[in-house]
């Protein structure tokens, strides 16, 4: 009786921390991951009657074959890189941020209003600069309120935030439907595109966003790693009591962070309707803000390795287009091909940090300090 007691308390598959994993051993899971996602990816594409290694060249060449494939390419990793950078500090605060999408949102509805109505006012460098303050004042905003409710009364920060997307992608609409619609638009509510004054210029083909967003990276890495502030954030991030122990103020700590954390989002608001669609719709975030969640749990919220990874995304984005269009492939199938290779990549992650204990057949629960089989 004793021994069915003992097995019924011992699970069958056990989690442990890993703590003593070499680099070697860590890039060997991660090149073992990728050989199986291209492996799995290559079924599938299989199943769909084309041949894996044309598909496989087609997304490289799609995306990086030529000068007008790679802009598009560092076009759509330049607000997926900045959202990552953006939620980085709320992340090593422990506060989950899902709200860059709606933060992103919001900042762009900022600089929108100013590109529409101040557009033949002012001169373009003062319009520009203007319409970048804006959103990353509303972004901060944006961020700031969930945050104020955390600090305040402890609410939940990942529906909160979560919430929040939807709230600025309403407004959007209303905007685009109502006091901002386009009255000579082709039957459509659409909000009419900005003047030359509000787009941002050109340095090698791009918008000089990517310059932009790369001077963040560097400065998101020195703050978090080298600052007081950046202190003060892995303090919290570890543990409130302790911060609290130590005389910081957690509650202004919270929302000065997820003040920052939106207010960088709101900039890539921006940077996508002046630089990229010189519009606003609905369709402005285009689910960044979720898949930079993505960039920066596999770059373990090193901004330097964002970098490669939100190019690595990018890539896979603008390959995917490309095989829609060469292999007529389903848009739908495309996005499948792109999830199985994130599905490992994330896996991998997974087996990096934690390995699983099997239980031994017919052992019974294993005492305090006991190993099982892995």
């Amino acid at each position: 009786m004793t021994e069915h007691k003992h097995s019924q308390r011992e699970p069958l598959v056990r989690l442990a921390k890993r703590e003593d994993l070499s680099r070697g051993k860590k890039w060997a899971i991660r090149l073992g991951a990728i050989l199986l996602a291209l492996a799995v990816g290559s079924l599938f594409i299989l199943v769909l009657g084309h041949n894996p290694l044309a598909v496989y060249k087609e997304i490289l060449t799609g995306s990086l074959g030529g000068p007008s494939a790679r802009r598009v390419t560092v076009r759509v990793a330049i607000p997926l890189l900045g959202a990552a950078l953006a939620i980085a500090p709320a992340f090593k605060m422990k506060f989950w941020n899902i709200g860059a999408e709606g933060q992103i949102m919001a900042g762009a509805i900022g600089a929108t209003y100013f590109a529409l109505f101040w557009g033949d006012t002012l001169p373009k460098p003062v319009l520009l600069l203007v319409m970048a303050l804006a959103s990353i004042v509303v972004g901060g905003i944006w961020g700031l309120i969930p945050a104020f409710f955390k600090a305040r009364w402890g609410t939940n920060e990942t529906l909160f935030t979560l919430m929040l997307n939807y709230i600025a992608l309403g407004i959007e609409s209303y905007l685009q439907n109502g006091p901002w619609k386009d009255p000579s638009g082709t039957g459509f509510p659409i909000i009419a595109m900005f003047g030359q004054n509000a787009r941002l210029p050109k340095l090698f083909g791009v918008h000089v966003g990517w310059i932009i967003v790369l001077a963040l990276t560097v400065g998101i890495f020195v703050y978090m790693k080298y600052s007081k502030h950046g202190y003060e954030i892995s303090v919290v991030g570890e543990s409130e009591s302790t911060a609290r122990y130590a005389g910081m103020n957690v509650k202004k700590i919270i929302m000065r962070t997820m003040f920052l954390s939106g207010a960088i989002a709101g900039l890539m608001g921006f940077l996508v309707v002046s630089g990229a669609d010189y519009t606003l719709n609905g369709g402005t975030s285009g689910g960044v803000g979720f898949t930079a969640i993505i960039v920066a749990w596999l770059a373990h919220l090193n901004p330097f390795a964002m970098v490669l990874i939100a190019g690595l995304l990018a890539v896979l984005t603008k390959g995917s287009n490309a095989i829609q269009t060469s292999f007529k492939i389903p848009a739908s199938a495309a996005d499948v091909l792109s999830a199985i290779i994130l599905f490992f990549m994330l896996g991998c992650e997974f087996f990096i940090n934690y390995r699983l204990i099997f239980r031994r057949s017919g052992s019974a629960a294993p005492e305090k300090g006991g190993e099982g089989r892995e």
